[in-house]
């Protein structure tokens, strides 16, 4: 049994703070912001993610303006998606964290495919402007992204199921294939995850 608890930290970016301290950061405060909260014998999972360009992370944008704009900004380049997992067993103080860090892609699309898109009104709720599984959009190049898929549609499920295993909760499923087939995506790096390679 799992129960979702909000947690009211703080997401303003240190000064100086790389892209990877910070979500790192933002799982570990999440986590131990819900602690109080939870029953006896839990173990809680805090998680972040940031899409990030260079060195800025691009958050959900403000409005349609911002969102034209980081969709401008992404378009025909590369960039990360970055999520910290970070898990908690406040019973014994033990702690784990992990990272994810997946390279996107993006393709050359038009600025009428921009604009058709910003009319679906999607973009308002996803970080950097964009949903990758957005069936009329399609953002990412052909020959696809380099990682996990699953982390940036939402949450790194093979190395949660790492993480989970240091905090002695094995699986009781085959996530990968689940995975797999709820994103309708054939992924060729879960291997590597589970083995702690990638």
């Amino acid at each position: 049994m799992f129960h979702v608890l909000a947690a009211d930290v703080d997401e303003t970016r240190l000064p100086g703070e790389s892209p990877d301290a910070f979500v790192r950061r933002l799982a570990r405060e999440k986590a131990l912001a819900v602690a109080p909260q939870t029953r006896p014998g839990a173990v809680i999972i805090g998680a972040d993610t940031a899409v990030v360009d260079g060195e800025d992370i691009l958050g959900k944008p403000a409005d349609m303006a911002e969102a034209e704009r980081m969709l401008h900004r992404l378009r025909g380049h590369t960039h990360q998606v970055y999520t910290g997992i970070a898990g908690y067993r406040p019973a014994d103080g033990f702690f784990v964290d992990d990272m994810c860090v997946t390279e996107v892609p993006m393709r050359a699309y038009s600025d009428e495919e921009i604009n058709a898109y910003l009319a679906t009104g999607d973009p308002l709720d996803k970080a950097g402007g964009y949903a990758i599984q957005h069936r009329g959009f399609h953002p990412v190049a052909d020959g696809g992204l380099t990682g996990c898929y699953a982390n940036v549609v939402g949450l790194p499920l093979c190395h949660l199921v790492r993480m989970l295993k240091k905090l002695d909760v094995p699986p009781l499923a085959d996530v990968p294939r689940a995975c797999q087939n709820a994103l309708h995506y054939r992924c060729s790096v879960y291997q590597a995850v589970l083995r702690g390679e990638a």
